[in-house]
């Protein structure tokens, strides 16, 4: 499905030059849904605005199924981010002055692909996603987590090939959190949506099938999710991210 071989990407400053990403190679399979783990400044949303080529890249392949991103013109980028991948931001990025319904069919107004479908599809997504007697109501009226189901609906109401999450979680409390990482398991489930999820948060990544944990740039190690207990699996992400820390710290 997503296939990233040797990701490069450094930024200048004060004619000094970083590296943020080095050498960065992963893969997500389709109906996955993988964390990315790792401290401030390890690369998680530089990696996820590289994957939907926001910011170019220095070097590497990033490539969604047969597709070549890093190839695209600006106007083909612009199509795949619309119709092939759909975001999840921590702060919802919805209209203020659209309802819930229509901030979930808003990818497909942009593309101009407004038949009754779109309207069915909205319902549905509303229906499945338990926010169906919000559905009229504006983002000012409606609760956090309520805020980032609708968001998670909107970012399926195209059929995406690919859901980017950065931080989805960031401004919830643990119950509204908990809420969310349900709905994108219910699109993982009922929809066979493959999700890539920065998160700091070791309870939501907790959820996932596997967690990359990224250390300066690069790829400190994979943990897979062993059909355990979650409390299991979190416990092997904190002592990863403790041993990461000491390793730090020598």
């Amino acid at each position: 499905m997503l296939a990233v071989q040797n990701l490069k990407k450094s930024y200048c400053a004060s004619k000094a030059t970083y590296e943020v990403l080095k050498d960065v190679s992963l893969s997500v399979n389709k109906g996955e849904f993988v964390g990315v783990m790792g401290p401030s400044g390890s690369g998680k949303t530089t990696l996820l605005n590289c994957i939907s080529c926001y910011i170019p890249v220095d070097s590497g392949s990033i490539r969604l199924e047969e597709i070549e991103l890093t190839t695209l013109t600006e106007d083909e980028l612009a199509t795949m981010r619309n119709k092939k991948l759909g975001f999840v931001f921590q702060d919802f990025m919805l209209m203020d002055g659209l309802t819930v319904r229509d901030n979930i069919m808003l990818p497909r107004i942009i593309s101009r692909n407004t038949d009754k479908s779109m309207e069915d599809a909205a319902d549905q997504l509303c229906d499945v996603f338990g926010i169906e007697v919000i559905k009229d109501k504006y983002p000012a009226e409606i609760s956090g987590g309520e805020k980032q189901r609708t968001a998670v609906a909107r970012a399926l109401i195209n059929e995406p090939l690919l859901i980017l999450a950065d931080e989805p979680t960031g401004n919830l409390d643990s119950r509204s959190s908990r809420a969310v990482i349900d709905t994108f398991l219910q699109a993982r489930d009922s929809f066979g949506a493959t999700i890539f999820m920065a998160t700091h948060d070791s309870f939501a990544a907790s959820f996932c099938d596997r967690v990359i944990i990224l250390r300066d740039g690069k790829i400190y190690c994979e943990i897979l999710q062993l059909k355990k207990t979650r409390n299991e699996f979190q416990d092997k992400l904190l002592n990863a991210i403790r041993i990461m820390g000491e390793a730090n710290a020598e």
